[in-house]
């Protein structure tokens, strides 16, 4: 799922008298963590251990009000650092002292303690704040979905900017404690395990918690009125499905399919190795939108994903990604290939487990469907830029060269690969170029020219190299065999019925496309 890059405007007012020119800038924490798609996204200068949200929102109002107890270390002598936010900020204080603070751009909050951090202090950041999610925009739109009954937070590239204070991008992961108040009746669902509910004077609060690494993207919050499925798996792992009450037609399909979370998991344990994290689900809100996210531990799905029935291929998708995307996250985000082409190879698998298709008869199809002069072939999953980070390419040809990979490593240095790189990387970051020399490391094979062709080569594999990849009509020397004469596998449409899996898109264009690729 896809939204545009933020760009700092002229159009935030500062919440307070602007700060006189201070320190030298070596001391000021940098405005972006250093992204060259987002260069406004996250923040230098401190990293952050653990986030403790303490909220309370009314869904008939649309008002969010918090306090953020925000634990970090500060990387260098701090005079000033940011935080990505865009609520009405109230006060901060920086180890239990006022700071000032001030905006800029779209959603930088400047905060300036009363004294400079030195380099490797521990810091307490508290941030109170209050505003209606829904009606801030950047860049014409808002990550915060309203709901018939309540709200949902769940976006990518960035979503906390609209509903907490924080250090917005992938490098910075940290564990969460999310406490929420809401109108009894009403549900609040979020990362993790649920510690404790209570109600008081026609409030109940809930207490998550997220005991592992997270990235801020992939944290949710979602408010509403659920039907909540509750069990655990053979290992004990405690599994919380939520549904709108209100799902409509759609609703049995939904549930059809995650329902069988478990299932997959298990299943992907044995492809990847051990489960990641203390908790499994999914959440399917009333939400208007095509795409589905994997928020972590509990992925969320749009409604529209189940139109055409059950489809249990976009649960193997967003289960995936907890091994590839949130255990091992990107270090920026040209990197995506390590989340999206994993996760779309998982489909593939998933299919030649199910008899449906094996992985090579998708690999033949898929490379039949897009001649030389197509578009597809434009984009580098290595490094697609950021109006194709969430492109088909990525998912489609970053499958291709993961089966090229495995026709040259053979089958079973390649599941050796899936397993070891969760493992090696756990709660970690890495790139592509990390993938290369690892996958290169264990199998003993130089690599670098197979995945500069599938991964980097802005065009079409020609018939010597699809043919080393064991792709149909290539080994004939064939220009390519058209879709025609290469059979459709069973799983195909199911399959590309995930397409819109994670491209959003905002304004007209998502009224257009209902949020995905039109792919098929």
């Amino acid at each position: 799922m896809h939204r545009r890059f933020i760009v700092p405007s002229a159009l935030a007012a500062t919440l307070l008298p602007a700060i006189p020119a201070a320190a030298s800038p070596g001391t000021v924490g940098a405005p972006g963590i250093g992204d060259p798609y987002y260069p406004a996204s996250g923040n230098g200068g401190y990293d952050v251990s653990h986030y403790d949200l303490r909220l309370k929102y009314q869904p008939t109002t649309d008002l969010l009000e918090g306090t953020a107890t925000i634990l970090a270390t500060a990387t260098q002598e701090l005079s000033r650092f940011n935080l990505d936010f865009g609520l009405d900020v109230s006060e901060v204080r920086v180890n239990g002292r006022k700071a000032r603070l001030a905006t800029s751009g779209d959603h930088e909050l400047e905060v300036t303690p009363a004294e400079p951090l030195a380099k490797g202090k521990a810091v307490s950041v508290v941030v109170r704040y209050a505003g209606k999610p829904s009606e801030l925009k950047i860049n014409g739109w808002t990550a915060w979905a309203r709901t018939p009954d309540g709200g949902v937070a769940a976006q990518e590239p960035e979503s906390a900017v609209w509903w907490y204070p924080s250090n917005d991008h992938p490098l910075d992961k940290a564990t969460y404690d999310i406490s929420v108040s809401v109108p009894d009746g009403t549900q609040a669902i979020s990362n993790g395990v649920l510690q404790s509910q209570s109600s008081k004077l026609g409030w109940t609060r809930f207490n998550w918690r997220s005991d592992k690494p997270q990235a801020t993207y992939l944290t949710t919050l979602a408010v509403g009125k659920f039907d909540i499925t509750a069990d655990r798996t053979a290992d004990g792992l405690p599994v919380l499905n939520a549904y709108s009450k209100d799902l409509g037609a759609n609703a049995g399909a939904a549930r059809a399919s995650i329902e069988r979370t478990s299932e997959v998991a298990e299943w992907l344990t044995e492809v990847f190795g051990p489960y990641p994290y203390n908790a499994l689900g999914g959440y399917v809100p009333n939400v208007t939108s095509g795409f589905a996210l994997e928020t972590q531990t509990r992925p969320f799905y749009s409604p529209k994903q189940f139109a055409n029935g059950a489809n249990v291929s976009v649960v193997v998708h967003e289960i995936a990604h907890q091994w590839y995307g949130n255990s091992v996250s990107v270090d920026g985000w040209k990197d995506i290939w390590i989340n999206e082409g994993f996760a779309r190879y998982s489909q593939w698998l998933r299919s030649e487990k199910e008899g449906e298709g094996t992985a090579q008869e998708l690999a033949d199809y898929t490379y039949a469907q897009h001649p030389a002069d197509d578009p597809f072939w434009k984009v580098k999953p290595g490094d697609p830029g950021p109006d194709n980070q969430f492109g088909i390419a990525v998912y489609d040809r970053g499958a291709l060269a993961l089966q090229a990979l495995r026709n040259e490593v053979g089958e079973e240095v390649f599941f050796e690969l899936l397993k070891g790189w969760p493992a090696e990387h756990a709660h970690g970051n890495a790139n592509v170029g990390d993938f290369v020399r690892y996958a290169e490391r264990v199998s003993g094979r130089p690599l670098a020219a197979l995945f500069d062709t599938w991964l980097y080569e802005p065009s079409r594999p020609a018939a010597p190299a699809a043919a080393d990849a064991g792709l149909a009509g290539a080994a004939l020397s064939l220009p390519a065999r058209s879709a025609a004469r290469v059979e459709r596998p069973a799983s195909w449409k199911k399959i590309a019925a995930t397409n819109t899996v994670h491209d959003h898109g905002h304004g007209d264009r998502a009224d257009r496309v209902a949020g995905g690729h039109d792919h098929r």
